[in-house]
């Protein structure tokens, strides 16, 4: 079952609609009876959904579930047997808490009582002191009454605002920052292979939550965490979910806010087309942190380019991903563009100095080029250009072409010396497809049984894969490359493919591999 799906999540208008048993005990009216919880104490977060007063040890047939009975037993069977069948059907019809009243009838609570309902995880209270029943249910159900208008109005405020959001046209990066606002607590949007794309309300802790996202995504069903997650789909199609961490609850509901944000999301991406916008706005979450600035569109971003100096119309544009050189060659990236008669800003990305380089439309980024380009960097601190891991991606004429470019090159960057996304087309593909919801099911669905296998064993599936993939024909080199005995490896190549069900000499199976491999890659 889909973890989005999962049974017994609470679907009632909203999270404070209904009062707690521990909030009902608390109420004056309930209090003053001095209130002992005899079992179920770690269960005083549920819901009560009502209030009844009775007597009569037929009152479970009355029941719908989710209620609160409060008597003084007075008509209850008198012998064990009876006791323990009255529990056992008012906890089959769903009451949630039993409470007696002590007194001149019932002076100590039966053994049988406590045995019973602590067998069935029902919440059992004695009060101590009387109390008046009328009171306490008016208090319970104007509560409850409160909370329904506050949750129908919450939903309706809801509603006008994603409304508001959706004509308006409001991008990806916005909504979740609504949604991180409207719910108090760190939101994510992620796509099919639970990469994390967009995130908001995280604040000084983002490195920490975002850390291992994937694993803990995938992670979150066994674990019970608190997550509330909504998938965002539309006409059968589904491009990722939101995750909301723990928070506050709200009037209309955490899951009706989060399924307002998903239903702003899908529609966006209908009208665009089709077109991932996600895809573009984190290369440009890229570029702002490059920058140290944010962007809430493209035009904007362009804007802020022309502004560093960076020109954009009628050029040749590429992105750069640059292994070796640290942040202090950022500007001298800036004096080797120069020299080639163009500009170019840089930063350091996740250990690697990312540039978006604009050259004149007649200057080809040959090896010479790369040369004169990374000289001023390489010398000041002190290294050779042929020393550096250079990846450069394809040319672009227009800043989305360029935010795909630097996409490309961060893909690209590993081994020493330059690597062309025109001499690397498998990677360019995945480059240009990684982000589109039919490629990410791909490679979801080639690729999952391993990782979960690694996940639950600490396995190296995949880098055994990895290893295979990487030495076509040769699984002897195969297994060297994988530090693995031959034995080990074979073993291990029959479990995958097990696991996989497929034929690992079939070329077909293996590519599709590869391309999802790459994609995981990146």
């Amino acid at each position: 079952m889909d973890r989005s799906e999962r049974p017994g999540e609470d679907r009632l208008p909203g999270d404070r609609v209904l009062p707690s048993i521990a909030e009902v005990l608390a109420m004056p009216s309930l209090a003053e009876g001095r209130p002992e919880v005899l079992t179920g104490a770690e269960l005083l977060d549920r819901p009560i959904r009502w209030v009844h007063v009775s007597e009569g040890a037929e009152i479970g047939r009355f029941l719908n579930g989710g209620e609160m009975l409060l008597t003084t037993g007075s008509s209850w069977p008198r012998t064990p047997e009876g006791l323990a069948r009255f529990v056992a059907e008012v906890a089959e019809a769903g009451l949630t808490a039993l409470v007696i009243e002590l007194g001149r009838l019932i002076r100590v609570v039966p053994d049988v009582l406590v045995e019973e309902c602590a067998a069935h995880g029902l919440v059992l209270v004695a009060l101590h002191r009387e109390v008046r029943f009328i009171a306490v249910t008016e208090a319970v159900h104007r509560r409850i009454m409160v909370g329904q208008n506050d949750a129908l109005r919450a939903r309706q405020e809801l509603h006008a605002l994603f409304s508001g959001l959706i004509l308006h046209g409001a991008p990806a990066d916005h909504i979740v920052q609504e949604l991180a606002r409207l719910l108090d607590a760190p939101v994510v949007l992620e796509s099919l292979g639970h990469e994390a794309i967009l995130s908001a309300g995280i604040g000084s802790g983002a490195i920490e939550l975002l850390r291992d996202w994937e694993t803990r995504s995938r992670r979150a069903d066994d674990q019970a965490d608190g997550w509330t997650v909504v998938p965002v789909e539309a006409r059968g199609i589904r491009w990722g979910a939101l995750v909301a961490l723990p928070g506050p609850p709200h009037p209309a509901g955490r899951r009706t806010v989060l399924e307002q944000g998903a239903v702003a999301l899908a529609l966006g991406r209908l009208v665009d087309g089709g077109v991932d916008d996600w895809a573009r706005i984190s290369g440009q979450r890229l570029v702002d942190a490059l920058l140290e600035g944010r962007f809430s569109s493209i035009r904007q971003f362009a804007v802020r380019l022309r502004a560093a100096g960076l020109p954009i119309g009628g050029r040749r544009l590429h992105g750069l991903a640059i292994g070796g050189l640290g942040a202090a060659a950022a500007a001298a990236i800036d004096d080797g563009a120069r020299r080639l008669g163009g500009r170019a800003v840089a930063g350091l990305i996740d250990g690697s100095l990312v540039a978006l380089v604009s050259l004149p439309p007649d200057r080809r980024l040959d090896d010479a080029a790369v040369a004169v380009l990374l000289a001023p960097g390489a010398a000041q601190e002190g290294v050779t250009t042929a020393r550096l891991s250079v990846a450069i991606g394809a040319a672009a004429e227009d800043v989305d072409g360029l935010l795909q470019s630097v996409r490309q090159a961060s893909e690209l960057v590993g081994p020493r010396g330059i690597q062309r996304t025109e001499a690397r087309p498998l990677a360019g593909l995945v480059a240009t497809l990684r982000d589109d919801r039919r490629f990410q099911a791909h490679t979801e669905r080639m690729l999952a049984p391993l990782i979960e296998h690694d996940l639950r064993h600490g396995g190296d599936l995949l880098l055994v894969l990895r290893a295979l993939l990487s030495h076509p024909g040769n699984r002897t080199a195969a297994a060297s490359a994988s530090h693995l005995s031959r034995s080990v490896f074979y073993q291990r190549l029959a479990l995958i493919a097990e696991l996989l069900d497929v034929d690992l000499d079939d070329g077909e199976a293996l590519a599709a591999l590869h391309l999802a491999l790459l994609a995981r890659r990146s």
